[in-house]
């Protein structure tokens, strides 16, 4: 072989290489080798409302199955406030890593969207939709102390006999729980006083302590207090009954015609997560809600496990976010 095609040859093995490094770089830029061994490290999923809230309650029964499915530890983060806005922030701001996610809610990703004046995000592009997990039932929950009301009807005359003399309470402005009472007061044509609270906790302990005479609750939150005699249970916001509650009616068979409310909690990641990441996500949700144990817990307390692929969730979102827009122009609700 000869000096010159010697040269030729190792000049042109020289540039394969060096191009080939130049292309694993870029690749790597853009499909990170971190993807590929996601995660390495406990995954901390942030929520908007306190310990013993329905998001809470959801996310302890599903954490084990996450923490098997992911082989790392799932974090729980409570940063309660503003309906889960506060939560909502910190997550749109987060580094999209696969390392931070939010456990949000049809109130924080469909109704806030529309109640809040000014939001420091965009629900939709300010996030990135992984799954949602369960659909949840709201249930009309009263302290018979502060009103004695037999059912939804009586509830309604009651209320009506007295106009402005009843407050209910919610787990915050703009929450499923605030949107649900309010709709029910307007399609009602009642007058009473909304009363908001900072998560489930507070606002059934209200209801409890006779501070409000009643509230929407989540069917998980209202059960036990139903079954210690402290609250009773009038009607369930779905159109169908409820399993963990089969004596209680809806409220549409109860009283008020075509009334029909629920709200769903799914989670999130900021945007700019690595489409892989997600995925990887996704598909442990969808591990995690087909255990046959973990919907036995959820139906158990009154909800519904459900599955959607990314696309899926993504359109709920933005499906959501105009069907609430509707409802909290009706009610006429705002907050600055």
């Amino acid at each position: 072989m000869s000096i010159v095609s010697n040269f030729k040859e190792t000049t042109v093995r020289r540039f394969l290489l060096g191009a080939t490094a130049l292309f694993l770089c870029a690749a790597s830029a853009v499909f990170p080798a971190a993807a590929q061994d996601w995660p390495t490290r406990p995954i901390t999923i942030v929520m908007g409302f306190p310990p013993g809230s329905g998001t809470d309650v959801v996310a302890r029964v599903l954490q084990p199955l996450l923490d098997k499915a992911l082989g790392q530890r799932i974090v729980i983060d409570y940063k309660a406030g503003a309906g889960g806005n506060v939560a909502s922030d910190f997550v749109a701001n987060a580094k999209p890593d696969g390392y931070t996610f939010l456990l949000g809610t049809a109130g924080t990703h469909g109704i806030n969207a529309s109640l809040y004046a000014k939001l420091p995000f965009d629900v939709e592009k300010d996030f990135t939709p992984v799954s949602t997990l369960v659909d949840v039932s709201n249930v009309l929950a009263i302290n018979p102390k502060a009103i004695d009301a037999k059912d939804v009807k009586d509830f309604i005359a009651k209320v009506k006999a007295a106009p402005g003399k009843y407050n209910y309470a919610s787990t915050g402005n703009g929450a499923g729980t605030h949107l649900a009472f309010a709709e029910f007061v307007a399609k009602g044509g009642l007058d009473m006083v909304h009363v908001p609270y900072k998560g489930s906790p507070d606002a059934v302990q209200s209801v409890l302590n006779g501070d409000t005479c009643c509230i929407f609750a989540q069917v998980q939150i209202a059960m036990p207090q139903a079954a210690a005699g402290k609250m009773k249970l009038l009607g369930v916001s779905t159109k169908q009954r409820v399993p963990a509650i089969p004596d209680v009616p809806t409220i549409d068979e109860a009283g008020l015609p075509g009334f029909d409310s629920y709200t769903w909690f799914g989670i999130f990641g900021p945007k700019g997560l690595d489409p892989a990441v997600a995925q990887k996500m996704n598909l442990a949700i969808k591990t995690a809600l087909a255990d046959p144990d973990v919907q036995k817990k959820l139906i158990e307390l009154g909800n519904t496990p459900r599955y959607e692929t990314i696309e899926q969730f993504q359109a709920t979102v933005k499906r959501d976010r105009a069907k609430w827009a509707d409802v909290v122009k009706t009610v006429g609700a705002k907050v600055e």
